[in-house]
């Protein structure tokens, strides 16, 4: 099936790297849309569901990994691939909600074979992902009057809020049981100054490299 048929939504708060991907997969024949945030990408997506979703992870108001998981918990059906330019390796991170990874700033010929790829499974058949739902990625609300980090959840199957205590020892992934139906829901926390999660990556070691944008 020729890829005039497929549509790729571009995520990314990088004006110029969206313009020139845009451009890119639009000489290839892929019907192009692009957003700057989760929250322009969200909207894309209700108007109209692409194909293929490629992402950036680190991006102001609604970040890539936040958005890839409300993707996934909303339309399941969709392909995503995430892009990072903090990060090296070409596997998906656990708690990132996508099919694949590209880093940035590494081959460009990657990015299209992965494109490229995933396309062709959008023909054949559907991916195979594991069954484990991915966690929710949302900000800390701040502290509360103890000085006590905290979250304010909103639980998935009784759709009530309560609050919720961060353990500063806990790693940035970490279950939290709803108070009012006692359902269990897995959270992963974006902190602002650093919303990748270094403990959930492998960061790039290498010296020297200049990433084509930021994460």
């Amino acid at each position: 099936m020729s890829t005039a048929t497929r549509t790729l939504l571009i995520v990314d708060d990088d004006a110029s790297l969206r313009t020139s991907l845009s451009s890119l997969f639009t000489q290839l024949g892929y019907q192009v849309r692009s957003a700057e945030d989760g929250f322009a990408a969200l909207e894309e997506v209700r108007q109209q569901e692409p194909d293929l979703i490629l992402s950036d992870l680190n991006m102001p108001g609604m970040s890539g990994f936040e958005f890839l998981s409300v993707v996934r918990r909303r339309f399941p059906h969709l392909h995503a691939i995430a892009m990072s330019g903090a990060f090296s390796g070409e596997n998906v991170q656990p708690g990132v909600a996508a099919d694949a990874f590209y880093q940035k700033a590494s081959d460009l010929a990657l990015l299209l074979q992965t494109v490229s790829r995933m396309s062709t499974h959008l023909s054949t058949q559907r991916l195979q992902r594991p069954k484990q739902s991915p966690p929710i990625w949302m900000p800390s609300n701040g502290h509360n009057a103890e000085g006590q980090p905290y979250l304010t959840i909103c639980c998935q199957e009784c759709l009530r809020t309560f609050i919720h205590v961060l353990d500063p020892e806990a790693t940035p992934m970490f279950f939290a049981k709803c108070t009012h139906c006692e359902s269990v829901l897995q959270y992963a926390v974006v902190e602002s100054s650093n919303p990748a999660q270094p403990q959930l990556f492998q960061r790039k070691q290498e010296s020297g490299v200049t990433p084509v944008a930021k994460a």
